[in-house]
């Protein structure tokens, strides 16, 4: 009785398209086959789908010919149809009351990652563009994570000291290039970290570059191993159930 009346002001709507559905979180029937969720088995290391079951220790080859300064990467979500809609609408038209949506999905994908940390750690903005846009996408969804796993939340271990152009549109030498130096940990964030297992998180992996130098900065700033969790991933090949990256060697 008493939801009664939120729900006739304020109906639930789907988290891609926003008509409206049953309850609050949920796609709707058009949406829902426009999400791919990224299952197992996949890389151990960077979590990239396999098409088939290769056995325990495979890993893909971008894992061994550009080992990641992380332990371990996983997402929720390919990067493709009603998941760019969502990190779209969260991340340029303030819509964050999809971070707490996004979160449960990516609890489902980083299980193994937050059953085993001690914090998790946002990617950081520069203060200028966080003035301009007022919330950090990356914050929302890690605070909304944190608050799932009780894992603590720690967005200020380490700060974004120089800003940078955008990443879209750059190639991976160009976003390494782009962020060198752009991360730092202070001496206070390294009291914190020191010795922990850290999950960073962010909204999209496409290059891997944004999440390799805070990776950095958190392991100069003497985290113990740092693992990250994304939203949604780009994958080579793009389509879904197009999962191609070659298995080449055991660990």
């Amino acid at each position: 009785m008493l939801e009664w009346p939120a729900r006739m002001m304020f109906p639930p709507v789907c988290a891609g398209c926003r008509r409206q559905v049953s309850r609050p979180g949920v796609l709707c029937g058009a949406c829902w086959p426009r999400l791919t969720l990224l299952e197992r088995p996949w890389c151990p290391v960077m979590g990239t789908p396999f098409a088939h079951d290769m056995g325990d220790g495979f890993l893909c080859a971008e894992a061994i010919a550009d080992p990641p300064p992380f332990e371990r990467a996983r997402a929720a979500v390919l990067y493709d149809g009603v998941a760019c809609d969502m990190v779209r609408g969260l991340k340029y038209h303030d819509r964050t009351d999809l971070a707490p949506w996004m979160a449960e999905w990516m609890l489902r994908a980083g299980g193994e990652l937050l059953a085993e940390a001690d914090m998790i750690v946002p990617v950081p903005l520069h203060w200028r563009r966080f003035f301009r846009r007022k919330f950090n996408q990356s914050a929302e969804l890690a605070r909304a994570v944190a608050r799932l796993s009780g894992v603590r939340f720690e967005p200020s271990v380490v700060r974004r000291v120089r800003q940078t152009r955008p990443q879209v549109g750059l190639e991976r030498r160009e976003r390494e290039d782009n962020l060198r130096g752009a991360f730092r940990v202070e001496p206070e964030g390294a009291l914190a970290i020191a010795g922990r297992r850290v999950v960073l998180v962010d909204d999209v992996y496409t290059t891997g570059a944004t999440v390799r130098a805070v990776t950095l900065a958190l392991n100069k700033g003497g985290a113990q191993a740092v693992d990250v969790l994304t939203f949604a991933r780009v994958l080579p090949g793009g389509g879904e159930g197009d999962f191609r990256p070659v298995v080449s060697a055991l660990i």
